[in-house]
């Protein structure tokens, strides 16, 4: 390993090859990445990720950065699994009490790990993906090295206004994110997790994980035979039918965000196989998530695009994203309606979603908006699947398949629930405040006679006017009472409470029951008095 002094001088070096005293660019940027080396370029491949925090250009320009990584040498790589397979009394062969046979040449390597075919000692043929030696150390290393140059790097700037992105910031971002990715531990609780996620569709299949195998630098899944998903000619010789695999691929993926909140955020063709008539999801090491309200909101902002309901679409990204100061919704209101001006007016069917999804995030940054970060995985996701299928099945609409899904999902259960306890806490603070109406009159009336308010009012009613407004009053009340009523027997309903009455809660029923009645007797009154 090279020493710090030897390691900066060579940083320092291709900072003034590249002559960055000036304002950087995505070309000079991508560059000085490319010569610092295969560590620097995962970091780069990682920094694509987040158009959150760099702008467009620098994005498109890092995901063309390509590692060509030279594989470990057979001594570094048994120190590993030496250290990962230590002999015990359970394993007294250590590695070799786990594996027949590991194939000294790699399948695939990369800057953090290499992947292998091997044989379990019970002979199934699994993969085992390697963490190369002390990588976690030595990107530590330059990480820091890098953080000490940054003050040499200029600045990110973009945008009509000038905006500037610290380096060290996003150095900071990017180790956190490596630091994930090298820990095999939490890939394997993913690849768990999407695995029951996909339980019980026939045409979607994820390797089985042999988790007595994992550690925190090895792990170990089932060997798939099998061709790239966007491998036509392969896929042909098959028999398979192009626009049926380029259908159900797009409509899992968006079960996997709308319904599951949990998608894969890598989903380029080196990790999607066709094998045995299934769609087989590989590497779960990037992973993207969404929590109930992210999910219910997305459903809103698909809902606002295929309505053109540019309300809709704004309060989804208000709740979804996290304002630095307050917004200009003005501003924001004008920005989301020249967007759906410009993919609005062909239709559904030209939308370009990872492009639109895109400009999305960048009207975000404009009006203070901070983007989550499920959302730029989203955003990178759905890149790689408008690749995949305008390659495989280009007429495939993307827009289309995920209104179809949500019409065919209403709601879910959990957010039924959520949303009834909002509408609830409304309701309650409609009434908290009405209910104070009277005492502000009070107050209102004693500074008047005091001398301490002046009132300019004048009220003219006649005698059918005042009738009318009673009547509005009365009928206000008591729609408040049944809307109160109505929701809540229906929270009751999600409720387990006993005892029952044709599978609804007693109090429930007596709850939509007497609202029922009340609302009968509204009409009846209605049409008696109309009489």
């Amino acid at each position: 390993m090279e020493n710090k002094g030897t390691r900066l001088g060579q940083i320092l070096s291709i900072i003034k090859k590249h002559k960055l005293s000036k304002q950087m660019s995505p070309q000079k940027l991508r560059m000085l990445i490319e010569d610092l080396g295969p560590t620097y370029i995962k970091l780069g491949q990682l920094m694509s990720l987040h158009s959150d925090i760099l702008p467009k250009e620098y994005c498109d320009e890092l995901m063309k950065l390509t590692a060509h990584v030279e594989p470990m040498d057979p001594a570094e790589m048994e120190y590993v699994l030496n250290e990962s397979y230590p002999i015990t009394e359970e394993y007294p062969n250590g590695w070799n009490s786990h594996f027949s046979h590991i194939d000294e040449m790699p399948i695939g390597a990369a800057s953090i790990a290499q992947v292998h075919r091997a044989v379990l000692t019970t002979g199934e043929r699994v993969t085992i993906k390697i963490r190369r030696k002390g990588i976690y150390e030595i990107m530590d290393k330059d990480i820091r090295l890098l953080k000490h140059v940054s003050r040499l790097i200029p600045p990110i700037g973009y945008g009509s206004i000038k905006r500037v992105v610290s380096i060290r910031d996003v150095l900071d971002e990017m180790w956190r994110v490596a630091k994930e990715e090298m820990d095999f531990e939490t890939e394997a609780k993913n690849t768990l997790e999407m695995t029951a996620n996909q339980a019980g569709l026939n045409y979607i299949y994820v390797p089985k994980l042999y988790t007595e195998h994992c550690t925190r630098s090895t792990l170990v899944s089932e060997y798939i035979e099998g061709c790239g998903v966007d491998d036509c000619e392969a896929l042909t010789a098959g028999g398979y039918d192009l626009e049926e695999i380029g259908a159900k691929l797009i409509d899992n993926y968006l079960k996997q965000i709308i319904e599951d909140g949990f998608f894969h955020a890598d989903p380029h063709p080196g990790n999607i196989k066709v094998s045995g008539g299934k769609i087989v999801w590989l590497d779960m090491g990037m992973m993207g998530r969404f929590n109930d309200n992210e999910k219910r909101m997305l459903t809103e902002g698909v809902r606002g695009i295929a309505e053109h309901d540019i309300l809709r679409i704004e309060n989804a990204l208000l709740s979804i994203g996290e304002a630095k100061r307050q917004p200009d919704k003005d501003q924001l209101y004008k920005d989301l309606k020249d967007i759906i001006g410009r993919y609005g007016s062909a239709g559904m069917a030209s939308i370009d979603v990872a492009e639109f999804l895109q400009d999305i995030i960048e009207v975000m940054k404009d009006n203070g908006i901070r983007i989550p970060r499920s959302m730029t995985l989203l955003a990178r996701g759905l890149t790689h699947m408008e690749g995949v299928l305008t390659k495989i099945s280009p007429d495939i609409n993307m827009v289309e398949i995920a209104i179809t899904r949500i019409q065919a999902n209403p709601l879910d259960p959990s957010l039924l629930k959520d949303e009834l306890h909002d509408y609830a806490a409304i309701l309650a603070r409609s009434v908290s405040h009405g209910a104070k109406i009277p005492i502000l009159l009070s107050n209102i009336l004693k500074e008047y006679s005091d001398g301490q308010s002046r009132i300019n009012m004048s009220l003219r009613a006649d005698r059918n006017t005042a009738w009318l407004l009673r009547k509005i009053a009365q009928n206000l009340v008591i729609g408040m009472w049944v809307m109160a009523l109505l929701i809540s027997s229906a929270i009751l309903c999600t409720t387990d409470i006993t005892p029952k009455i044709i599978g609804i809660p007693y109090l429930a029923f007596i709850g939509f029951l007497i609202a029922a009645l009340i609302a009968l007797y509204l009409v009846i009154r209605h049409f008696i008095s109309k009489k």
